[in-house]
């Protein structure tokens, strides 16, 4: 009998792929220290305009949400931007890089393969994750780690809804078995939401800090990991397989 694997969806920006690696580009047009204050602020407001569209019941494509947002975080900083600029600016961002530990997750994923069945699951559409993930020089050349890239856009919302997550569970062949998926991510409301919708959780705490969020202390992630290699060792140990 074949023996069942274990589904572990990724994030992609902010768990995988670095968005503090734009701040390289950035600092092109605006210095250094400008520049790693934009990047962050960037990335601010981008998963805050999500919040704020899925509570208005409405929808922009992340793209347009990513575009958009980093046209605020400069003009918070008193500076302009011109189409130029911005237009390279977009397309450095489908080419970012990853995090120190992912080769090393990557490799895991490599060795456990017969047990371990990996996706990525993102707030991008369909274009903008294939283009972050091909395009990007460290995860690219291991696109073939992933069995599949999903995605929210077609149901026109975004993560914490809970309707990405029931998507998550029925793209991966588990409805009714939402306990049996994991989710790894970096984002305390990706976390929160995942463990909402009864799916299991593993939370990249890179800061160290432990796990802060306060909006619900009954839905704490299932593990609490340094890094995503870290994750994964911590979740194939958690379910007997990895010795």
């Amino acid at each position: 009998m074949a023996t069942k694997k274990t589904v572990i969806a990724f994030d992609l920006y902010g768990t995988l792929l670095s968005t503090e690696s734009i701040a390289h580009e950035l600092a092109k047009i605006y210095g250094e220290d400008k520049a790693k204050s934009i990047a962050a602020l960037w990335r601010r407001y981008q998963l805050e305009y999500t919040w704020r569209i899925n509570s208005m019941g409405e929808y922009m494509p992340f793209g347009e949400i990513t575009y958009n947002s980093m046209y605020h975080a400069v003009a918070e900083h008193e500076s302009t931007l011109s189409a130029d600029d911005a237009d390279a600016l977009s397309k450095s961002y489908d080419a970012l890089h990853v995090f120190p530990e992912i080769p090393s997750a990557l490799k895991l994923l490599e060795e456990n393969s017969n047990s371990v069945e990996a996706y990525v699951f993102s707030n991008g559409t369909d274009e903008m994750v294939g283009n972050s993930i091909r395009n990007s020089p460290d995860l690219g050349p291991h696109a073939g780690r992933f069995k599949s890239l999903i995605t929210v856009h077609e149901l026109e919302c975004f993560k914490p809804d809970r309707r990405t997550y029931d998507h998550l569970v029925k793209q991966v062949g588990k409805q009714g078995e939402a306990g049996d998926v994991w989710v790894v991510s970096a984002n305390p409301f990706d976390i929160v939401g995942a463990r909402a919708a009864g799916l299991r959780a593993a939370f990249i705490d890179r800061a160290g800090k432990g796990w802060i969020d306060r909006l619900d202390e009954k839905r704490e992630p299932s593990i609490i990991a340094s890094g995503v290699d870290a994750a994964i060792k911590s979740i194939l140990k958690n379910i007997l397989i990895y010795a």
